[in-house]
């Protein structure tokens, strides 16, 4: 009778036991928020990514240009203003969409083309910069920018565009 119901007893702790394993299996680290607790969110890290991956394309680009102590200033210039803008992150999207909610048609459709002049700005300074740039270079250094600013300037001048983008139009209903 006793061996039966040490058998019991241990049965019962093994359940609970694996009870409190499963359950923590699915535990996740999050903060008091209820957010992921990740140092980087995957936006954040791809666009850290991104920019490694553009500084070094710049890096690059300098060194084959071979730049004269005369021509850094306007090298700066250029790196300063292809400096990509960080993308709205998913809460600032969540306030912007509540915050389009609100408005009637034309104050959105104001909205939205502030944000278009915005962008626009920063383009016209990338395009003075490169241009800039472009006067103060050798015509062989030109014919090396020429060659290899494509990779950089391409996409939208330093950035990727908005490929992947779904906005409502595309989402299936």
């Amino acid at each position: 009778m006793k061996s039966m119901m040490t058998k019991r007893v241990v049965l019962a702790a093994l359940i609970a036991g694996s009870g409190v394993l499963a359950a923590s299996a699915f535990a996740m680290n999050g903060a008091a928020d209820g957010k992921p607790g990740c140092e980087m969110r995957h936006g954040q890290a791809m666009q850290a990514k991104m920019g490694e991956s553009r500084d070094a394309r710049m890096a690059a680009l300098k060194e084959k240009l071979k730049l004269a102590p005369t021509q850094t200033v306007a090298w700066q210039t250029f790196t300063d203003a292809n400096q990509a803008q960080p993308h709205p992150q998913v809460a600032d999207r969540k306030a912007m969409r509540e915050a389009y909610a609100k408005m009637n048609t034309p104050q959105r459709v104001d909205a939205m083309l502030a944000r278009a002049n915005t962008r626009h700005a920063h383009q016209v300074a990338r395009a003075n910069a490169v241009k800039a740039l472009y006067a103060q270079l050798t015509p062989a250094q030109q014919a090396v920018f020429d060659s290899e600013a494509m990779a950089l300037l391409g996409r939208g001048m330093g950035g990727h565009g908005h490929h992947g983008h779904h906005g409502r139009m595309h989402q299936a209903s």
